[in-house]
């Protein structure tokens, strides 16, 4: 009875391992949560029977740490020393120069290119093929022992899958335990919801996690492994290359990075990475750069390491995307729906490539939540090109100098009175129609390329209008005459020609245009596109009541008031019929019904169109018998992929949609 035992608990733990490798290594599961669960289960409760069969690699024993007073340290058998970094393509050029030095004229050298992950570098021993230490870099001559905490990450196998014979008898890898950006961002919630202070970034939360001197409470934070290297390897067969180290190390349970490649020369892993610079965000991990290393192990032996770095590697570092800096002041800006933002004005710092100098503090419910205050250190971040925004106030920094900062009572434009719509909203908006600030902003919106994209109309151009009381409102513009833009210093005889003519040629813009650059709340583009296709004039849209609007698939109850409430308003009425005196035209035009060849295809458009907006390539697509889609999935037929193509580029050619440019989609078109 016990012998069959014990046949079934390692049958159950090698099934186990097989599942775990497929879930959390390959991502690529064969069963349900469920029938996991299920062997899971039995394996606990026939080991409970025999708890003389529990071995320290079964799958039950990844939480079996006691709460610790510190972490012993642990010497590393092979020291653990750190990259060189290059910033720019012409250091990466002349690391390759140095390289190619090192080893014998004329010798071919390969490299094999990898994310950097920004995580906590870990180092994993195996003895016999089961994990017996999993330890810190340290000072890369000794680290700490995180052994307890490292067993409950589950992309970390407890055991190799070695046959018996071929197990080395030490083999030791390297890597980094890191946590994803959907975990930390959840992480944080958690914390905020308990009233703790929040990480900063992945990477701190990884790093906090790991030095938690309690094995259950790692075993609550998500955190994963990818393998990137190796210290030492003692018996078991050796490989010649990085590339076929990365391959087998796979084969062996441990997970590695997808995306590594290998490169012919160092052109190859400048492309390599510009590609990944552009495309780090759409991961679901943070990179900061790319790690390059020469493939071949005997010439890696044969150019050795300097006292701190190997020379047959280097790391070529991204522009950071955080930096720390000081809030000189916090302005307030007022948007053009009313909205007043706060701002921090801050010392300039370089993140991300450029000179940082303002960041949004999105609310005053931010404010509070983050307790920025005048004069605090800060981490401000800039992620995908967009808008800095402050991230983390430095508590530590504080010098009791720094002055917390009040909603204002007033717009600090106009001085009128400022109030929140109600308790669930966390902005605070200007309610004087009339407030300058919002005029400025409504004007520069609705002459923007996408709502009635009229050139020469722009922010400078808004400011002395409005400055100089030309413009009250949006449609005083189609009443300019030429005499009062040459009263204003931007503008000479042949700019102001210009101006009157882009003025007079958007008077035949459709009712989509228009709808969108009135500016409505919660009314963007492609749900002014809908309205316009569903009504076909201004009058119609004004005239729909929020019954009529939620019959529309794509507009909801908030939508439906939002659009009822603008047009009920006297002010607007007045302007729609000024609108009118001006000789706009407000109507959609019907879609063709000739032929359409696009009939039953599916577009997505990523990056910038140069030939026209993405409404009117939507609108076109629609025309023609297609539609159009915000993302990209399985049924997408085409993605449309202009300069500064983001995710959506990415996920097409892995799902393997057909991926053409403009000049394509313009042929598709005729």
């Amino acid at each position: 009875m016990k012998q069959s035992r014990a046949s079934e608990i390692e049958q159950l733990r090698e099934k186990i391992r097989h599942h775990d490798q497929r879930y959390y290594v390959l991502n690529q599961p064969e069963i349900s949560d469920r029938e996991y669960d299920q062997l899971y289960a039995r394996l606990k409760k026939l080991e409970a029977a025999e708890p003389a069969l529990i071995t320290s690699d079964s799958p039950t024993q990844r939480i079996n740490g006691t709460v610790a007073e510190g972490f012993e340290t642990v010497e590393h058998r092979v020291r653990m020393i750190s990259l060189d970094n290059t910033y720019s393509y012409d250091e990466l050029r002349l690391w390759d120069e140095r390289v190619k030095k090192g080893l014998r004229e004329g010798e071919t050298v390969k490299y094999v290119a990898e994310l950097k992950i920004d995580g906590v570098s870990i180092s994993l021993t195996y003895e016999d093929g089961s994990l017996t230490i999993g330890a810190t870099r340290g000072d890369g001559e000794k680290g700490e022992n995180v052994t307890a905490n490292v067993r409950t990450i589950h992309s970390i196998p407890l055991r190799l899958a070695f046959s018996a014979d071929e197990a080395p008898a030490i083999f030791e890898v390297r890597g980094e335990a890191y946590m994803t950006k959907r975990d930390f961002e959840c992480l944080n919630r958690e914390r905020a919801s308990a009233g703790e202070s929040l990480f900063a970034n992945p990477r701190n939360s990884a790093a906090g996690s790991l030095k938690l001197l309690d094995p259950a409470l790692v075993a609550a934070r998500p955190l994963s492994y990818f393998i990137h290297s190796f210290g030492v390897v003692e018996g078991g067969t050796q490989r010649p290359t990085q590339g076929e180290f990365l391959a087998a190390v796979n084969r062996l349970g441990l997970r590695t990075e997808p995306h590594t490649t290998t490169c012919p020369d160092i052109e190859c892993v400048v492309r390599f990475c510009e590609s990944w610079q552009e495309q780090r965000e759409a991961l679901d991990y943070e990179i900061d750069g790319i790690v390059v290393k020469v493939d071949s192990f005997d010439q890696q032996r044969r150019l050795g390491s300097t006292m701190k770095s190997p020379r047959w590697a280097c790391a070529y570092k991204f522009p950071a995307k955080q930096a720390t800096t000081i809030v000189r002041d916090i302005k307030v800006q007022v948007g053009r729906t009313g909205v007043i933002t706060p701002v921090a004005e801050l010392e300039p710092v370089e993140c991300a490539g450029v000179t940082i100098r303002n960041a949004t503090l999105h609310n005053f419910d931010e404010i509070a939540r983050l307790d920025v205050r005048i004069g605090d250190r800060v981490i401000i971040e800039r992620a995908g090109e967009v808008i800095p925004k402050v991230i983390k106030v430095v508590e530590s920094a504080r010098t009791g100098t720094e002055k917390p900062f009040a909603v204002p009572g007033r717009c600090p434009a106009c001085a009128g009175e400022i109030e929140k719509e109600s308790e669930e909203e966390v902005a605070y908006r200007c309610v004087n129609p009339s407030c300058p600030a919002q005029l400025e902003r409504s004007l520069a919106h609705f002459s923007s390329r996408l709502a009635m994209d009229i050139e020469g109309l722009g922010e400078a151009a808004v400011g002395q209008l409005v400055a100089r009381e030309l413009a009250t409102d949006l449609a005083d513009i189609y009443f300019l005459k030429k005499e009062d833009l040459l009263s204003l210093e931007l503008f000479k005889e042949k700019k102001s020609e210009n101006l009157i003519a882009a003025i007079e040629k958007s008077k035949r813009q459709p009712l989509s245009r228009f709808l969108f650059g009135l500016g409505i709340r919660h009314v963007g583009e492609k749900a002014a596109l809908t309205l316009a296709e569903r009504f076909g004039s201004i009058d119609r849209v004004a005239a729909a009541s929020v019954d009529d609007l939620t019959a529309i698939h794509e507009i909801g109850d908030v939508m439906a008031h939002s659009i009822t409430s603008y047009f009920r308003s006297a002010s607007i009425t007045r302007l729609v019929a000024k609108f009118k005196k001006a000789g706009l035209m407000m109507l959609e035009p019907r879609r063709t019904t000739g032929a359409q060849p696009l009939r039953g295809k599916v577009f997505v458009f990523t990056g910038e169109l140069l030939s026209f907006s993405r409404q009117e390539a939507q609108r076109l697509v629609r025309e023609l018998g297609g539609s159009s889609s915000s993302s990209v999935s399985a049924h997408t037929d085409y993605v449309v992929a202009g300069p500064e193509a983001g995710s959506k580029l990415t996920k097409a050619k892995k799902l393997g949609v057909t991926v053409i440019d403009e000049q394509e989609f313009r042929g598709m078109l005729g």
